[in-house]
């Protein structure tokens, strides 16, 4: 292969990932800290089965959306971010909490034959049901996700020269009041349809979810007894900067006990941590079907 041959395919492909590129300088101030939790899954496994036996398909990343949404509901002050002056440090550094939760959604697509990461903006989850939910993530789903109204920002800095596009980027950011209309209030990702158990990242919001893929585990029962469960391992990483480790690892107990107590109630009361489905031995099932950065 020529020299200018694989020059013009580092062009292509660099191109392709100019956003997550200006996204991991941008978000290089967080200061990540990592949490995790094992998640019972048989409730919602229950949930999904019934679903489907009336003709309906739930992803496993609308159930986690749909208790991610709830459960910052109820924690307002990890919805939220931190605005610290980007580009430079002339503004003082501010935290702006929202009052809707947007979940910022990572999907592994292609662009134009390839392969990288798109973020699709899933709003209004504190009331949004499951149907909804779906719907909204559904449409993300195709072939052409990548040509969508939503990805026009993205297309369009692939094409800019790149000191203009870097330039585009940051200034679409400057305004913290109106990053949830480009990167949510919650990230969340997931590696669940492969054989990853867990995984952190920061996705440039106080808080970003991490789901892992679902196989059976030994759990031990409110009654003491072992059983085989469907688990999955959902760690939540928080930007220290805005929120400290007791409000991360309270919002993290709540989402632990919505999902496995779940019900699809919008206003569901947090159950206690005793709370299980009942103790069955259900069959392994693939994890979440979208793949995150």
């Amino acid at each position: 292969m020529s020299r200018a041959a694989v020059h013009g395919a580092s062009t292509v492909i660099e191109r392709r990932r100019r956003h997550t590129l200006f996204f991991l300088e941008w978000a290089a101030g967080q200061r990540p800290v990592h949490l995790d939790t094992d998640i019972d899954m048989t409730r919602i496994q229950e949930h999904r089965a019934a679903a489907r036996d009336r003709g309906l398909r739930y992803s496993y990343v609308t159930y986690l959306l749909h208790a991610a949404g709830r459960a910052l509901d109820r924690h307002p002050e990890a919805n939220a971010v931190m605005s610290p002056g980007w580009p430079g440090r002339l503004r003082a550094p501010k935290i702006v909490r929202f009052r809707e939760v947007t979940a910022k959604l990572a999907l592994d697509r292609r662009v134009e034959g390839e392969r990288t990461v798109l973020s699709a903006l899933v709003p209004n989850l504190e009331k949004a049901g499951l149907r909804e939910i779906q719907q909204q993530v559904d449409r993300y789903r195709g072939q052409d996700a990548a040509e969508l109204p939503e990805f026009k920002g993205v297309r369009m800095l692939g094409r800019l020269p790149l000191p203009l596009a870097r330039t585009a980027f940051g200034a679409a950011l400057r305004d913290p009041r109106t990053r949830p209309g480009i990167f949510g209030s919650v990230s969340v990702s997931s590696l669940g349809h492969s054989a990853v158990d867990g995984f952190h990242s920061a996705g440039g919001t106080a808080v970003t979810l991490c789901a892992g893929r679902i196989v059976q585990r030994a759990v031990v029962r409110a009654d003491g007894s072992i059983a085989a469960a469907p688990v999955m391992r959902l760690g939540l990483t928080f930007d220290h900067r805005v929120i400290d480790g007791g409000i991360a690892a309270d919002l993290l107990t709540d989402l632990h006990h919505t999902m496995e107590a779940f019900d699809d109630g919008s206003r569901a009361q947090v159950p206690g941590p005793d709370a299980r489905g009942a103790d069955r031995d259900h069959g392994t099932r693939r994890g979440l079907e979208h793949s995150p950065r």
